[in-house]
Order: C-alpha cells, then structure tokens, then sequence
C-alpha cells in the first residue's frame, strides 16, 4: 500500500485535526521519503503544539506499509529529534544567563536569582533532566533551552537527547507499526499523559504566582508601615 493509500485510511478513522495533521505528514513523507518523518520532528520539537503522538505513529504506519523500512523511520526521526533540539540549545547559549538574570529582573514577580538558581540546579541535575526530559510532553522541546543556558557541553547534550529521543521515538513508531490503521489509540492514552503534565504545570505556575504575590504584598505593607512610623 503506498503513502498515498495511507492518508485515505487515517482520514477515514476520523474527522478530527490530527487526522489532517496525519494527511499532511503522510504527504510529506511520500515526497521526500523517511526524510519527511525526520522534518515533522523537528517541527514538532520547535514547535510543542504539534504532538509527538501524532507524528511518530504515522511514520510507523508508513513503515508498516513498506514506504520505507522500520529502521530509517526511527533512526529519521530520532535525526529530527536531535537537529530541532540542538536549535533550541544554541539559542539558549545565545541567550545566555546573564542575559536573562537581566530580562528577569525587568519582569514583575520574577528575580534575577531565579536564573541563578535554575542554572545551578541545571548544572548538579542537567543530564537527568536532559534525558527523561525527552520523554514529557511539553518540556520535549523547552528543555533544551536550559541545557544551552547553562552551556553542558554540545556532545553530552548531543548523546543524551539521543538517547532519551530515541527510546520516546522508538515507543510511538513501533506503536504505529504495529497498529496500522488503528494507530489512533495512541493518541487517546498519550493525551492522557499530557493532560496531567499540564494541570502539573498550571498548578506549579499558579503555586508559584500566589507565592510571590502574597510576598509582594507583605513587602509593601511592611514598607507602608515603617514609612508610617
């Protein structure tokens, strides 16, 4: 079955956006190959909106269809992985933490030591974080900011978003393999996963904004009152 046959088949599980986004994928990797696959990874790395879940089954299901070998469809899109990472690092590196230690201390709420503190705990933690990183939904790609912050070295950086890509790459692809048609069950439990992680996330934000709300206030009232006395 070509690549072609494979977009009808995935538009026809259903009607939602990510059926278009498969439709799509399923058209890039018929005109360039795995490379296509390779593409829409880093895409997604970039851009967090575009789901992982939706892009590594399909390349999976591509596979299954003979398009182009199990192989080349995780090593391309681990290739991917790594390429929209290192962009995001460099761009960390470019930034800088100086630089940032300066943006923070010009936002409301945020302190030029929250930089610091993220650094240092990025220096003790940062090949931990790296790694498992790979394999949470948002922080995929925002990890690699901080790894370039706090200038880890390119080849370590390298190695372990392999690493962990590769295993969070190989799980949904081979998913999507095996699956076929059906490969839309991975998204139902995938976007399980990234519900959690972001009611985690709003909940560490809003933790976060009552902490440093409620010591602003207790500065200014306490500022207030010694202006008083």
């Amino acid at each position: 079955m070509t690549v072609v046959n494979i977009a009808a088949t995935s538009s026809s599980g259903g009607g939602s956006w990510l059926s278009a986004l498969a439709d799509w994928l399923v058209m890039l990797m018929e005109t360039i190959g795995p490379a296509g696959a390779a593409i829409a990874v880093g895409l997604e790395s970039l851009f967090p909106p575009i789901p992982s879940e939706a892009v590594l089954p399909v390349a999976g299901l591509a596979a299954s269809r003979g398009s182009f070998t199990l192989a080349e469809a995780i090593g391309w899109t681990t290739f991917g992985s790594l390429a929209g990472a290192y962009i995001l690092y460099v761009l960390g590196r470019v930034l800088g933490a100086e630089r940032l230690t300066r943006v923070a201390e010009k936002l409301p709420l945020m302190k030029g030591e929250d930089v610091t503190k993220t650094v240092a705990w990025f220096e003790r933690h940062g090949s931990v974080a790296v790694f498992f990183g790979r394999m949470v939904p948002l922080f995929r790609s925002l990890i690699s900011i901080p790894a370039g912050v706090s200038k880890m070295p390119w080849w370590k950086f390298g190695l372990l978003t392999t690493a962990g890509s590769l295993i969070w790459n190989s799980i949904f692809v081979l998913a999507g393999f095996f699956l076929g048609e059906n490969w839309h069950i991975v998204e139902q439990y995938a976007g399980v996963f990234q519900n959690i992680v972001i009611v985690v996330v709003v909940a560490l934000i809003a933790w976060f904004l009552f902490i440093r709300i409620r010591a602003a206030v207790r500065h200014r009232r306490e500022s207030t009152e010694d202006a008083a006395g």
